[in-house]
């Protein structure tokens, strides 16, 4: 594998290019092109009712299923919940997942926020990732399983992964983590979820080691390249977006407010911020704005590594579906390696 510090390397799985040019002579080839395992699940789904259709909680379980009838052998892991309250507000569930055999242990921590649109998600959608993580990263996995939109709203969620972050920051102890060795993790809107916080973690002096962005939501403007590209998906399409968007934000607020669309912060804020990798996806309509940020964060100074990943789509990190491709592989481990080259030594 190649990546570039600093610059966004296009990865090609199972082979490594540098990019193809959609407006190439060579017009036999399509605008997207899968891997075949990959190709194989967006077949399936031909003929179903696209999820922007359906009631929330039927949604919410496609997705479980999804994630449930797909499932791979997943490595052995020491699973636990306790309950989280912000306030008076909703109770949450939050899970760690650490390595087997190491309860004794004091391990590096990764907090993860997951993502699903902030409506879909649950530590059953995300736990093979969970556990996959911890063991190649040798890291007690920290998942926020935050109240989902609609039924809460921004900045429902913003509060209470930053409230478990800060909690776990202080209290490492309790969670068997080493204080001097933190970092943060999300995919798609997790990943705007990762931004934000880090920037609070910031202001606040709350240390961090790195931050992972897995194919990050970054702006609420859905008026990208790749969102015409890919409008109608693989997988994640514009409308689905817009219904997301639609049932996380209330009417009035400003969804051009860096806490919203954080590919709006100015240099200054994002100066400082801890060394980050930002994962993106060739067919995804989220592809443009994840990459624009990747790069407003190397124009701030932070030390980042930006990796595309051809020839799958947006989640594939997430999927079990996709959990043995080639790209899905690759990016796990190249997430492991990230991590463990930047926790405090």
């Amino acid at each position: 594998m190649h990546t570039l510090a600093t610059s966004l390397a296009i990865l090609a799985v199972p082979t490594l290019s540098f990019g193809q040019d959609i407006s190439a002579p060579n017009t036999d080839i399509p605008l997207v092109v899968l891997e075949k395992t990959t190709q194989q699940f967006i077949d399936s789904l031909k003929g179903s009712t696209p999820i922007n259709q359906l009631p929330y909680e039927e949604a919410r379980q496609v997705l479980i299923d999804t994630q449930t009838k797909g499932v791979t052998a997943m490595p052995p892991a020491d699973v636990q919940q306790v309950t989280f309250q912000v306030g008076r507000g909703d109770k949450f569930k939050v899970y760690t997942v650490r390595p087997k055999g190491t309860k004794d242990t004091m391990l590096p921590g990764v907090v993860y926020f997951h993502g699903g649109g902030w409506v879909l998600g649950n530590f059953t959608t995300h736990e093979r990732l969970m556990r996959d993580l911890a063991t190649q990263t040798n890291a007690v996995m920290v998942f926020v399983e935050y109240s989902p939109a609609p039924e809460k709203k921004h900045p429902v969620q913003l509060n209470q992964t930053y409230a478990v972050l800060k909690y776990v920051s202080e209290n490492a102890a309790k969670f068997g983590i080493d204080s001097n060795q933190l970092a943060i993790a999300g995919d798609s809107v997790g990943g705007q979820m990762v931004a934000v916080n880090a920037v609070r973690a910031k202001a606040e002096g709350l240390p961090l080691d790195s931050m992972v962005m897995f194919y990050p939501v970054t702006t609420a403007d859905l008026t990208s390249e790749s969102y015409s590209l890919f409008k109608d998906g693989p997988w994640l399409s514009k409308a689905s977006m817009q219904w997301f968007w639609d049932a996380y934000l209330p009417k009035g607020v400003d969804s051009t407010n860096p806490r919203v669309s954080p590919l709006n912060y100015d240099q200054k804020t994002l100066a400082n911020l801890p060394p980050a990798l930002v994962i993106t996806d060739a067919n995804d309509v989220l592809r443009d704005e994840g990459e624009a940020f990747a790069s407003k964060l190397t124009l701030a100074g932070v030390k980042t590594q930006g990796t595309r990943y051809n020839f799958t789509t947006h989640d594939f990190v997430m999927l079990n579906p996709y959990a043995q491709t080639p790209a899905t592989t690759a990016a796990i481990t190249e997430t492991a390696n990230f991590l463990k080259d930047h926790f405090t030594k």
